[in-house]
C-alpha cells in the first residue's frame, strides 16, 4: 500500500478584540505542540512601526520592532508577515504556522493576501491556508458588541485616526472567521455568537479545546469567506436559529427586516435614528428609487451607523433583484426586546417607499435634491 503523501505545512490566522484573549489562544495552540509556531503582530501607529513576536512551545524565539513605511495591517502583512512566514516555513521545524493579527483587525483581507501568496509562484508556495479563527469572551461580548466604546478609547486603534466602534471590529471577526473559539459562560453572549457566526463555520467552547488539529483539519475557502463578508451574506436568513439549542437565560434576539420596496430617501433620513441606532448590530443592503441601479450598504454597531454606495446591483450582487434586507441583532429582557422591535418595525415601515411612489420607476425623483448624497456620494445618473 502506497502511503498518503504528507500534507503541506498549514497556515492559520488568529484574531480577537482582546489582546489577553488573543495571546492566551496563541499560548494554547503552542502548548505541548512543538510543531506549532505563532507569529504575533502588534502595530505601533505613533512610531510607524510593528512589533513582531515569534513563539513556539520552547518560548519566545524573536521579539523585534520593525519600522514600516505605513503602519497598517495590510502593510504589515506585505512587508513583514509574508517574508517572516516564508522564512519560518523554510526552516522545516514547524508543521503549523499561526499569524496572530493586531487586535481588532479583520481576518478577510489578510487571509485573501496570504491565499494569493500561497499560490504556485508565490512567496508562501508550499503552505496550505487552513483556517481563520476568532476568539471571544462570552462574558464581555454583549458589552463589546452592543456598547458604544471606540477602539481608540481602549488603546486598540490600528491607525491614528481609527474611530471604529469595538462592536464593528468584533462583529466583522465573528461573521468572517472559519472557527469561533469562546471563553466564559454567559448564555446571552453564547446566543449572540450563534446569531452572528458563519453558518458554514465551526464553534469551539473553551481555550482548552483549541487544539492545532481543529484548525489544520480545515482548508480555508476564500470564496466562502467573501460570501460571509458580503452584506447579502449576513446570517439572517433564519433569524433566531440556534445550532446548539436555546438556553432559557439567553436574552439575545434578532429581527430580519425585508422588503422588495426601496427606502424613500427623505423618510429614511427622518427615521434613521429609530431604525439604525442604539445598542444593536445591524447589517444588510437597501436601495432607493432615485438611484435605481445602486446597491447600498447598511452597517451599524455600537450606536454608529454607516451607509454607503456599494456599486451596481449587477456588479455587487449578480442574480439578486434589488432588495431592502437588514438583519438586526440585540439583547435584552423580553419586554425590552418587544419595545425595540416595535420601534424598529415602525421606523422600517415608515421609511419604505409606497407602491404608488415607485410605480413610475423613479421618475418623480428626477431633478429633486439628492438628500443622501453626503453619505452615498454624488449620483452618477
Amino acid at each position: 500500500m502506497i502511503p498518503d503523501p504528507p500534507k503541506p505545512p498549514a497556515l492559520s490566522v488568529l484574531v480577537a478584540v482582546d489582546p489577553v484573549l488573543r495571546d492566551a489562544a496563541a499560548a494554547s495552540l503552542t502548548l505541548d505542540a512543538p510543531d506549532v509556531v505563532v507569529v504575533r503582530h502588534d502595530l505601533v501607529p505613533a512610531a510607524g512601526a510593528l512589533r513582531r513576536v515569534v513563539v513556539d512551545a520552547s518560548g519566545v524565539l524573536e521579539d523585534e520592532t520593525v519600522p514600516l513605511e505605513h503602519a497598517c495591517v495590510s502593510c504589515s502583512v506585505r512587508e513583514d508577515a509574508v517574508p517572516t512566514l516564508a522564512r519560518l516555513a523554510g526552516d522545516g521545524r514547524w508543521h503549523h504556522l499561526v499569524l496572530a493579527l493586531p487586535v481588532t483587525a479583520e481576518p478577510l483581507p489578510v487571509a485573501h493576501a496570504l491565499a494569493a501568496q500561497a499560490e504556485p509562484g508565490g512567496a508562501l508556495e508550499g503552505l496550505r491556508l487552513a483556517a481563520t479563527v476568532g476568539v471571544v469572551d462570552l462574558d464581555t461580548l454583549e458589552a463589546d458588541l452592543l456598547g458604544d466604546d471606540l477602539v481608540d478609547e481602549r488603546g486598540l486603534a490600528l491607525t491614528d485616526d481609527d474611530q471604529r466602534p469595538v462592536g464593528e471590529a468584533l462583529a466583522a471577526q465573528l461573521e468572517q472567521v472559519d472557527v469561533v473559539v469562546t471563553s466564559g459562560g454567559s448564555p446571552t453572549g453564547s446566543g449572540l455568537v450563534e446569531r452572528l457566526r458563519a453558518a458554514d463555520g465551526e464553534r469551539v467552547d473553551g481555550l482548552h479545546d483549541l487544539e492545532p488539529a481543529v484548525l489544520t483539519g480545515r482548508t480555508h475557502a476564500p470564496a466562502a469567506a467573501e460570501r460571509r463578508a458580503h452584506p447579502l451574506g449576513t446570517p439572517g436568513s433564519r433569524p433566531g436559529h440556534h445550532r446548539r439549542g436555546r438556553d432559557p437565560h439567553d436574552r439575545s434576539w434578532s429581527l430580519l427586516l425585508r422588503s422588495d420596496r426601496p427606502f424613500h430617501p427623505e423618510r429614511l433620513l427622518a427615521h434613521v435614528e429609530d431604525l439604525g441606532t442604539g445598542p444593536v448590530r445591524s447589517r444588510g443592503v437597501f436601495h432607493v428609487p432615485n438611484r435605481p441601479d445602486s446597491a447600498c450598504l447598511w452597517e451599524g454597531a455600537g450606536g454608529a451607523l454607516c451607509v454607503a454606495d456599494l456599486g451596481t446591483w449587477d456588479a455587487v450582487a449578480a442574480g439578486h433583484r434589488p432588495v431592502t434586507r437588514i438583519l438586526v441583532v440585540g439583547a435584552g429582557e423580553p419586554h425590552e426586546a418587544r419595545a425595540v422591535h416595535d420601534r424598529i418595525l415602525d421606523a422600517f415601515g415608515e421609511a419604505l417607499a409606497t407602491a404608488d411612489e415607485v410605480a413610475d420607476g423613479g421618475l418623480r425623483w428626477l431633478g429633486r435634491e439628492d438628500v443622501l448624497a453626503p453619505w452615498l456620494g454624488t449620483r452618477t445618473a
